[in-house]
């Protein structure tokens, strides 16, 4: 099975689970539960490659010009993370299926699951370091809709809105560190990075790499001062919070530290921004922990100082911390798991995580009570369990540290008190949970989960077991595996026996259990004396609160911003624009210096003088007509226009000329229906006032000023380009290799379509989207009351109200009177439009024309339809559904692109076919063209929608008159009601 499935598979059961009904939930589980174990055991099965040092590699050839290809690597770390990511996604599916409610919408959370555990896979899997910043974002909008997943609370959209704003702006830092470290090597293949640390290390930009990929690890993985975010995310679902912060985002930041430390570390800053920042926040966390009354709050700040721990034995640079760092990731993700699946237990059952209203639970639900203890006491580091091999590791790095005098003699009371937090915080999970008198205004009765519920933790609680005791025969083979790849080159000695004999190490272990033993007693007393209650000396300084604060500011500076730099009227906001230009312009013609090249002139054409002359008198005359004559302005800019199309054709350029022209078309027709919903301006009422009147001339005086200084600029810059010879290389490239390696002679298309295939696909994107936005917006849009009197071409309605107005079938039909023979003609014409439009998409590859043309060739007949016939009446007979059109041009587009990776090409490769048919003949069939029917698709649905969106306000004129002639209708029947009911009644009495 290739690689690349361990990470499409997911994101395939994704969307099949987003499919599903909502009450499909065995359906949903054992979908998700058996692509995650099927993944893990195909990682599993691949060990023993693994083992011999072998780095497994799939290379996907996506943009090789730039570096950009698919690469899929697998090493002895990955494939550990891989194991711990599928393996504990798999425990944590079982969980949920007993865990989520019946009246969740249970599709939506495995739909979310399955996407984060792919990109979770894709992080971990990734050979490109530009793929992981992309798969590294994934994970950050996935643990977004896990984290909001019950949107019903508001702690829930607040934790989720400051986990993706925390670790987005993060993993946004973290890309520029990434492009600056493949700057630096020459090459973003991860293969190439790794072997080039000594090249990075020694290079200027090092220390700008350095703080921006940490700025993406440390905020992903809550080290300090980022820690804030981790315990606000506890509002998500129970086996969410197990698999995020246990084997999955959180530890993304402390693999891409791992990852990069061959490259980034064994250097003086690595040592203090990491190490100081694992310190601090293994202190923190240890601290804050203790004093939390909920269950999963407690585990979060537990959470945040292991991964202190982590990031600490990291930023020691040495290679046995190293080994002891993804020693303590592969015990943590154990009995961190097995932890939050408890808590999650104890919640189920009971009704409620305040510790300060549960006791005596293992009356009620002993084997569950036992399973946290052991997994407790594993994270407290006690002997012949998992969690104390590796912090044994992490306390004989602090002291064996070749550091300065006071380095070495701080790291070890350091990790001195945070083994005794750890102690007390992981008693008080145990003993105030668990032992004590039984609870007894719990909301519901205490009882043992469901078994299958239960099963996942014991698995885990029984790996922590068979790590302790037996550490060298459970994990000794994986653990060499996986961190020879973190070291860069052969591992350092050392033992995975239980015992050492009394050294260093084993007496702080002592000290921090007696310790810690003593501390919870300390803190218990307190809090039933009533003396404490949260934590003492860290409550004015709250990570939270200077979040919140900073958003605040921001928000109001923007609110500043605007209130001082916006406007509603469009002449200032076009006069910013073009200032800002103009500056962009000047600025680097002033630092750097322009001059005209000596490249010789034509003679110049009388003809093309004159083209010109219309030209510019027409762009003056749009100027000075557009207030008061706007149509009278519109025409003359297509006048403009039209220059602009013959000059296209003058510099031998037949495609632009009518692309030219038809974007002038559709342009108009756009405007057209924009100025229907202007109010009108009538000249006659304009009072001139003295200052008001200068003030116009000399905005207008400004206005002329700046057009020319701009307009000059463009010309000049322009005409210094051209004066300059052209090199043969960029010059005639397309030239010579259009018809060679493309397969058509029309130079144009052919670059659109398959050399610049990519860009194409990129612009077609933003069209769409685009589109969209624009329908969103225009749907909200309510015209002035001013602007809703029909034309007077539209205010005849033909026969009876009701069966005209509110029958779409016979009422929009607005080609009556004079309209009626252009409406048959443009109805005649549209077969003939549809069947140009084919012609000159069929022969763009070759001759001028293409899919983007022909789009707006069959965009402009059907407007046609309905600026003559009416939106409902085109709508009931010829419903187009543009959203459709868009989608189907995607699909054909990206279809296009990945058969050509299907066919072992790099994406948008472009393939000629040349076949013989019986009548036909000779074929000549190019992959582009499937790509040019996706962009004749494309732009055939965003121009539609854009337009018809418009042109819907329309239809709200209508129904606008069709109520007002209602309202008219039925209140003259009752004022004729009205006098019948009067007239019966002065007949009955006798007369008037």
């Amino acid at each position: 099975m290739p690689l690349i499935t361990l990470i499409l598979l997911p994101f395939i059961g994704s969307l099949i689970a987003a499919m599903l009904p909502a009450n499909a939930r065995n359906t949903e589980s054992t979908l998700a539960g058996v692509i995650a174990l099927g993944c893990a055991i195909q990682t599993a099965l691949l060990f023993p490659q693994i083992a011999d040092g072998e780095v497994l590699r799939q290379e996907i050839e996506w943009l090789p010009a730039l570096g950009l290809n698919l690469v899929i690597r697998m090493d002895g770390f990955a494939w550990m993370f891989c194991m711990l990511v599928l393996g504990i996604g798999s425990l944590v599916v079982l969980y949920a299926r007993y865990y989520m409610s019946p009246a969740d919408p249970v599709p939506r959370f495995f739909s979310f699951f399955l996407a984060f555990m792919g990109a979770m896979a894709g992080v971990v899997l990734s050979g490109n370091i530009i793929q992981i910043a992309f798969f590294w974002e994934l994970t950050s909008l996935f643990s977004f809709l896990l984290i909001g997943y019950w949107h019903h609370r508001k702690d829930a959209r607040r934790g989720a809105r400051m986990a993706l704003t925390v670790t987005g702006t993060g993993g946004l830092a973290m890309l520029a560190g990434m492009l600056v470290l493949g700057h630096i090597v020459g090459s973003y293949d991860l293969d190439n990075v790794l072997i080039a640390g000594q090249q990075v290390r020694d290079h200027q930009l090092y220390l700008v790499a350095l703080v921006l990929i940490l700025l993406g690890a440390l905020t992903k993985s809550a080290q300090f001062p980022f820690h804030f975010w981790l315990p606000h995310a506890m509002a998500a679902p129970t086996p969410v919070s197990a698999y995020l912060h246990s084997a999955t985002m959180v530890k993304a930041g402390v693999f891409l530290l791992a990852r990069m430390w061959p490259v980034l570390g064994d250097t003086d800053a690595w040592f203090w921004l990491v190490g100081g920042a694992g310190a601090a926040t293994l202190l923190i966390g240890g601290y804050l922990a203790m004093f939390q009354h909920d269950l999963k709050g407690l585990l979060a700040y537990s959470t945040i100082s292991h991964l202190g721990l982590i990031t600490l034995l990291l930023g020691l640079n040495s290679k046995l911390a190293a080994v002891a760092a993804v020693f303590h990731i592969m015990n943590h993700a154990t009995f961190k798991a097995s932890l939050f699946m408890a808590a999650g237990i104890v919640d189920h059952e009971s009704g409620t995580r305040d510790i300060r209203r549960l006791s005596g639970l293992r009356h009620m639900m002993p084997i569950t009570a036992t399973l946290a203890c052991v997994a407790s006491a594993a994270m407290a580091g006690v002997p012949l369990l998992n969690g104390f091999l590796s912090k044994e590791m992490f306390f004989a790095e602090t002291v064996y540290l070749d550091a300065a005098p006071w380095v070495r003699t701080a790291l070890p009371v350091a990790a001195t008190v945070a083994g005794m937090f750890s102690v007390a915080y992981s008693l008080r999970f145990t003993i105030d949970v668990f032992f004590g008198p039984k609870a007894t205004d719990l909301p519901h009765e205490p009882h043992e989960p469901p078994h299958w519920m239960r099963v996942p933790v014991e698995l885990l609680v029984l790996a922590c077991l068979v790590v302790g005791m037996l550490p060298a025969w459970a994990v000794g083979s994986f653990l060499a595996a996986a961190a020879t790849p973190v070291v860069g080159g052969d591992l350092p000695e050392y033992s995975l026996a239980i015992w050492h004999g009394w050294n260093m190490p084993l007496i702080m272990s002592l000290v921090a259990l007696i310790g810690g033993i003593l501390l919870y007693m300390l803190l218990r007393w307190q809090r039933q004396a009533g003396h404490i209650d949260t934590a003492p000396l860290v409550g004015t300084l709250s990570g939270q609160r200077i979040f919140e604060n900073l958003l605040a500011r921001l928000s109001l500076l923007g609110r500043w911003s605007r209130r001082r730099l916006s406007t509603m009227r469009l002449q200032w906001q076009m006069l910013w624009l073009v200032c800002t230009a103009v500056l962009a312009g000047v600025l680097p013609l002033w630092l750097q210096g322009i001059k005209l090249g000596d490249r010789g002139m034509l003679p110049l054409s009388p003809a093309f003088v004159l083209l010109w002359a219309v030209g510019i008198l027409c762009a003056l005359g749009t100027a000075w007509k557009a207030k008061y004559h706007r149509l009278t302005a519109l025409i003359m800019l297509g006048g403009a226009g039209l220059c602009t199309c013959l000059t296209f054709l003058w510099f031998s350029a037949p495609d632009l000329a009518l692309t030219q022209l038809v974007v002038e078309v559709a342009t108009t027709v756009l405007m057209l229906l924009g100025l229907r919903w202007m109010p009108k301006r009538d000249k006659s009422l304009h009072i001139p006032v003295l200052s008001a009147e200068l003030r116009a001339r000399s905005r207008r005086m400004r206005d002329l000023l700046l057009s020319l200084v701009a307009g000059g600029g463009m010309a000049w810059l322009a005409f210094a380009m051209m004066s300059r010879p052209f090199y043969d290389g960029a010059s005639t490239f397309f030239l010579e290799h259009a018809l060679s390696d493309g397969g058509g002679t029309n130079v144009v298309n052919v670059m659109l379509v398959d050399f610049r295939g990519f860009d194409t696909f990129g612009e077609i994107v933003v069209l769409g989207i685009v589109a969209l936005v624009v329908y969103a917006l225009l749907r909200r849009f309510r015209p002035a009351r001013e602007t809703l009197d029909l034309p007077e071409q539209q205010r005849y309605v033909p026969g009876d109200l009701q069966t005209d107005l509110f029958n779409p079938r016979n009422a929009g039909d607005t080609a009556v009177g004079y309209l009626m023979v252009p409406a048959v003609l443009v109805r005649l014409l549209l077969p003939f439009a549809a069947l140009v439009s084919v012609y000159i998409f069929m022969r763009g590859h070759n001759e001028p024309g293409g899919g983007f043309v022909a789009g707006l060739v069959f965009s402009v007949a059907l407007l046609m339809q309905y600026i003559i016939s009416g939106t409902q009446w085109v709508e009931a007979h010829l419903p187009i559904f543009p959203r459709r059109w868009i989608g189907v041009g995607l699909l054909f587009a990206l279809g296009t692109g990945m058969g050509s990776i299907v066919a072992g090409y790099p994406f948008l490769t472009s393939h000629t076919f040349h076949m013989t048919l019986p009548v036909v003949g000779d074929v000549h069939l190019a992959s582009a063209l499937f790509f040019d029917i996706g962009v004749f698709s494309l732009v055939v649905g965003a121009t539609m929608l854009i337009l018809t969106a418009i042109a819907h306000q329309s239809v709200r004129s209508h129904r606008y008159h069709a109520r007002l002639l209602e309202e008219q209708q039925q209140q003259a029947e009752e004022a004729e009601a009205a006098v019948q009911q009067a007239t019966a009644a002065a007949l009955a009495r006798g007369g008037f």
